[in-house]
């Protein structure tokens, strides 16, 4: 039986790969037979995830992308070691979870910088020839705080905000030469990320605001990683400009 989510033979590009949703993107893609190029930014955390990946000549390199600017450069090099590199999935970004009665400038372009200007230096290195095959397939990792308001985070739906307009427009200008560019949309996850959120509200606060916003409940990383390798494979082959929500029922509401 043919399996449409087969990736053997592929290259992907996974940032954020030593925690959360990248971890399980980059694991799930190994056992789809993927050549992963995990990133992020602890050299030990990272060879953690590779050490639980099925075996297939992954590479580690790890990447600060608070320096966007250096992204290009840093491509360039990963991909004069893989050849063109066949797929992106960018899961890296942070959070940010702070009222605007304290919320600065500085705050919000730091916010900005990582989540959405690495995004675009990610996205324009990878268009340009050499670094992608025919057909290459970018994800980005985007939130439902994009397109839905959420108190005290809007610096962090500023970014994902953005990050969404720029992956449709993103999507057209890249069509004709064969990549396509969509956008997953996650809501509450249990990971490190969403773990932070308990310094500024009790587990009870946490939970009770997942249960009323989330009918299917606290989501998985792996819940995000099937959606994004759908997008990477020929599944999503028709599929580009689209934001696919995967948020337990959030948006429903």
């Amino acid at each position: 039986m043919t399996n449409p989510l087969q990736l053997s033979g592929r290259t992907i590009l996974v940032t954020g790969a030593s925690s959360g949703i990248g971890r399980a993107t980059a694991m799930l893609l190994s056992e789809l037979g993927a050549r992963v190029v995990l990133s992020g930014r602890s050299v030990e955390r990272l060879e953690e995830t590779a050490s639980a990946m099925q075996p297939c000549g992954h590479l580690v390199r790890p990447f600060e992308l608070g320096n966007p600017e250096g992204i290009a450069e840093w491509l360039s090099g990963i991909v004069a070691e893989t050849g063109p590199l066949n797929g992106l999935a960018h899961c890296a970004g942070i959070t940010s979870l702070m009222p605007l009665r304290v919320l600065s400038l500085k705050h919000a372009a730091e916010v900005m910088r990582v989540n959405y200007e690495s995004a675009v230096a990610l996205t324009t290195s990878f268009s340009k020839k050499p670094a992608h095959q025919p057909g290459g397939s970018i994800v980005l990792v985007a939130s439902v705080a994009g397109f839905v308001g959420l108190a005290g985070s809007a610096a962090y739906s500023a970014s994902k905000g953005a990050l969404i307009a720029f992956a449709k427009s993103a999507a057209l200008e890249l069509a004709k030469g064969g990549i396509r560019v969509n956008c997953v949309a996650p809501a509450y996850v249990r990971t490190d990320m969403y773990d932070r959120n308990l310094k500024v509200l009790t587990p009870e606060q946490l939970e009770q605001r997942v249960s009323a916003m989330q009918p299917l409940g606290l989501g998985t990383p792996l819940d995000v990683a099937h959606a994004i390798a759908f997008l990477l494979a020929d599944t999503g082959r028709w599929i580009t400009g689209s934001v696919l929500t995967v948020d337990g029922g959030y948006t429903a509401q």
